[in-house]
């Protein structure tokens, strides 16, 4: 067992000091997609000032015979991409493939300066970030990275969902989760085909009623991934890391989208995975707060003074609990309004 103050050392001479705080940056849709589509490529010039995150995917939704092209492909992405509002991730293949060494050997060397986040597929357990996290610290000190890459893991196998907390806690290095919700369902043994998103047949219904025909008792679709998603939340919370939804595959929903994502905003959740552009925008509103919101999270802060004590606003009592509530609403603002002028004039902040 390490001491507890070698926990922020480097794990091999010459890496960069681990960071004691992940930094917070707007990251409310993690788009995705695939390097070795030379179409696709073409359009990150145009895509990445519209999303907070753009991930390069080496992993599902690529074919075997295009990995080594997914990898060059993200390659040249990196080696043009100029560090501003958007960060430049990527999700590597599994640990147990035949490329995720591949991967991140030549990431490192040849973009691991324009790099910000690695996500790594199917973690099970601490062990997994463990060896990643020393991978990453050599190949870091042989480069001569100055800063750390850190790691984001995705919960897709029921054995990671029970390790989620240890997985979190495993390295100054991890950035977050995010759940993945098509794999999970299939390592579980889930009856469900879809990538996210509830289904009509995991219901309640209200009790019969003497004389009523059962066709008119309600019935209300439950969400299939709220245990899940709540358990990485508090997770994510301890390790005070970030915690993302993941992906909605129905790309011909955005209502269903939309609802999703904000089910995962208001548990707390920073953002969710974008596979198609119409999706970005659907992030992009759901996990901002609303101006209305934002005002209201002021007025209580304002009128709170020191926030000690209890005030009545609007026939509501607020006190300690309601104003830390608010202040994390205020900051999310706050954040967001940095980067956005837009929403700086929203929520009235542009001076701030």
């Amino acid at each position: 067992m390490r001491s507890p103050k070698d926990f922020f050392a480097p794990l091999a001479l010459g890496a960069p000091q681990p960071l004691r705080e992940v930094p917070f940056r707007p990251s409310r849709m993690i788009h995705f997609f695939d390097p070795s589509n030379e179409r696709m490529r073409a359009k990150v010039p145009a895509i990445a000032p519209t999303v907070d995150v753009l991930l390069g995917n080496l992993e599902d939704a690529v074919s075997a015979d295009n990995k080594d092209a997914a990898r060059a492909g993200l390659i040249e992405v990196g080696k043009a991409w100029e560090p501003g509002h958007a960060q430049l991730w990527t999700r590597v293949n599994s640990l147990d493939s035949p490329w995720f060494l591949d991967d991140v050997w030549a990431l490192c060397h040849e973009i691991g300066d324009k790099l910000d986040v690695i996500m790594v597929p199917k973690v099970e357990g601490a062990s997994d970030i463990h060896y990643v996290d020393r991978l990453l610290a050599q190949l870091e000190a042989r480069v001569g990275l100055e800063r750390p890459l850190l790691v984001h893991a995705i919960l897709e196998t029921a054995r990671g969902v029970a390790n989620v907390e240890s997985i979190c806690l495993a390295s100054p290095r991890m950035q977050g989760l995010s759940l993945g919700p098509a794999d999970l369902a299939a390592d579980r043994r889930m009856k469900t085909t879809r990538v996210g998103g509830g289904h009509p047949g995991y219901l309640v219904r209200t009790d019969p009623v003497p004389e009523v025909d059962d066709d008119a008792r309600t019935s209300f679709q439950q969400d299939l991934w709220h245990y899940t998603l709540a358990r990485m939340v508090d997770a994510c919370g301890t390790a005070g890391i970030l915690p993302y939804y993941g992906p909605f595959g129905d790309i011909a929903d955005p209502i269903g989208c939309e609802d999703q994502f904000r089910n995962a905003y208001l548990l707390g959740c920073v953002g969710a995975w974008s596979l198609h552009p119409s999706q970005i925008n659907i992030a992009k509103r759901v996990f901002s707060p609303e101006p209305a919101e934002v005002a209201w999270a002021q007025r209580v802060v304002t009128e709170m003074g020191d926030g000690t004590g209890a005030v009545m606003i609007d026939g509501k009592m607020q006190d300690d609990a309601t104003v830390k509530q608010c202040r994390v609403v205020l900051q999310l603002a706050r954040d967001l309004a940095a980067a956005d002028p837009d929403l700086a004039t929203a929520y009235g902040l542009e001076t701030a």
